[in-house]
C-alpha cells in the first residue's frame, strides 16, 4: 500500500502541474482542447464540453494540448496534405487555396477556406496513412487561426499559461511544507528511537532491521532515547547486538550481529528518525520558505555537478523518487510530505530551465518573440526541442542508471 501512496503522490505533483497550466489558459481565453495526465495513447478518455480529458499509457509526465502553439505554415500544410493530393488530385484546388491564405498571413481568409478543405478530406477515398496525415494538417490550419491561439495571444497571456504549471509546483510545495510545521510536526535536530535509514551492508541489514522499526532494547537492556541506544552499541567493541524492536505493534528479535568498526567508532549501521515538532503559523511559513529556498541552492549546485561523474551519481529519475518516498513513508507521514514538498519544488525547477520543450524554454521563446515581434515559425521550435529533448533523455538515461544500481540517495 505504501507504494501505491508514493507513486500516487508523484502522480497527482504532475496532475495539478498541468491542472495549473489548464486553469490559467481557460482564464485567459485559450480554450485547451485536452488535458492528460501522462502521454498519449489513451488509457481512458472521455469529451467534455469539447474538451479530451484522459490518462495516457506513458506515465512520465502529463499534457495540457493548447490549441496554436505554433504559427500556421503553408509548408506545413503541404507536407501533410501531400499524400492525399496525390491519391485524389481533385483535392489540389481547395487545399491550394488555404495554403495560398497561410502564404499571405492572411488567417482570417485561411479560416474560412478551412470548412471547405475539411469536406472535400472527409469526403475523399484515402488511404489511411494519408488520411491521418491530412487530419493532423487539418488540426494545425483549425487550430493555429482561431482566435484563442496560443501565438497570436500577448506575450504577458502566454508567459502566464506556460509559469502557471511550475508556480503550482511551488505553491503546492509550500502549502505541504507549511502544514507539516505547522500541523503535523516537521523533523527537529532531536533524535528519536525510530530507524530512519538501514545502511546497505551494514550489520543492522543483515540482521534484518527495518525501516520504521522502533528501537526499545539493546541487548536486552530497555532504552529509553537513541543516545542510550548509541552509547550500548558503541559500547559493544566488536562484539554481538541483539536489538528489541517494535514493528507494527509487534516486539521483534533483530540480531545478533556483531557491530562494525567505522570513522573510530563501532555501529551497527542505521540512522534515526527526528523527532517531530510543530512551529507557529508565522515560523512554520518562515522556515517552509527557507526550506524551499535550499531547494532552489542546491538544484542550482546540482546543474554545476553534472559535469562531474559525483554529480551525475546523484541524479534520480521517478522510480528512484518513488522509492525513497516509499521509505520515507514507513517512518512517518510527515516526513514523505516533506520529500513530496521538495519533489514538487525540484519538478518547477527543473521545468524552468530554458530548453524545449519545458516550461522555460517556451517562457524564453515568447519572450524573444516579444522582442522581434513577429512569431517564429514551427521548424525553429522543432530544431531546437530536438536538442532539448536530447539533453533531457541524457539526463533521463543517467537517473535511470543510478536508480537502477541504487547510486541514488
Amino acid at each position: 500500500m505504501t507504494w501505491v501512496v508514493a507513486l500516487g503522490g508523484l502522480v497527482l505533483l504532475v496532475f495539478l502541474h498541468e491542472l495549473g497550466h489548464f486553469w490559467v489558459a481557460r482564464a485567459v481565453g485559450m480554450r485547451p482542447r485536452s488535458f492528460y495526465v501522462g502521454f498519449p495513447p489513451a488509457l481512458v478518455k472521455v469529451r467534455w464540453n469539447g474538451i479530451e480529458y484522459g490518462i495516457g499509457m506513458i506515465p512520465l509526465g502529463g499534457l495540457v494540448r493548447i490549441p496554436g502553439m505554433h504559427r500556421p505554415a503553408a509548408r506545413d500544410l503541404r507536407a501533410m496534405t501531400e499524400p492525399a493530393v496525390r491519391e485524389q488530385p481533385s483535392l489540389a484546388p481547395v487545399v491550394g487555396a488555404v495554403r495560398r491564405a497561410l502564404d499571405a498571413e492572411n488567417y482570417d481568409l485561411a479560416r474560412q477556406a478551412y470548412p471547405e478543405l475539411e469536406r472535400e478530406l472527409g469526403a475523399a477515398s484515402l488511404s489511411a496513412g494519408a488520411r491521418r496525415s491530412a487530419a493532423r494538417g487539418l488540426r494545425d490550419v483549425e487550430e493555429g487561426t482561431a482566435p484563442e491561439a496560443y501565438w497570436r495571444a500577448p506575450t504577458w497571456k502566454r508567459v502566464a499559461v506556460i509559469a502557471a504549471g511550475p508556480l503550482a509546483n511551488v505553491a503546492i510545495a509550500f502549502l505541504i511544507l507549511f502544514y507539516v510545521f505547522a500541523v503535523a510536526g516537521g523533523p527537529s535536530q532531536r533524535p528519536t528511537s525510530t530507524v530512519a535509514n538501514v545502511k546497505a551492508g551494514a550489520p543492522a541489514a543483515a540482521a534484518g532491521l527495518e525501516v520504521g522499526d522502533r528501537v526499545v532494547a539493546v541487548n536486552g537492556q530497555a532504552i529509553g532515547t537513541f543516545s542510550d541506544a548509541s552509547r550500548l552499541i558503541r559500547s559493544s567493541r566488536g562484539g554481538p547486538v541483539t536489538l528489541t524492536v517494535l514493528r507494527g505493534g509487534q516486539r521483534v528479535t533483530v540480531g545478533p550481529r556483531p557491530t562494525v568498526r567505522e570513522n573510530g567508532r563501532w555501529i551497527f549501521g542505521f540512522s534515526p528518525a527526528a523527532k517531530l515538532v510543530t512551529y507557529p503559523p508565522v515560523k512554520a511559513a518562515r522556515i517552509s520558505v527557507s526550506d524551499l529556498w535550499g531547494v532552489v541552492t542546491g538544484t542550482a549546485t546540482g546543474i554545476k555537478g553534472l559535469f562531474s561523474s559525483q554529480g551525475r551519481s546523484q541524479l534520480s529519475g521517478p522510480p528512484g523518487i518513488v522509492r525513497v518516498e516509499h521509505t520515507e513513508l514507513q517512518v512517518g507521514l510527515p516526513y514523505y510530505l516533506e520529500i513530496l514538498a521538495f519533489v514538487s519544488m525540484s519538478l518547477a525547477l527543473l521545468n524552468l530551465l530554458p530548453l524545449l520543450p519545458l516550461d522555460g524554454g517556451h517562457i524564453l521563446f515568447s519572450l524573444i518573440e516579444a522582442v522581434r515581434r513577429r512569431a517564429l515559425a514551427r521548424e525553429v521550435y522543432e530544431r531546437v526541442s530536438v536538442v532539448g529533448f536530447a539533453l533531457i533523455l541524457l539526463l533521463l538515461v543517467i537517473a535511470s542508471s543510478n536508480d537502477l544500481s541504487g547510486g541514488a540517495h
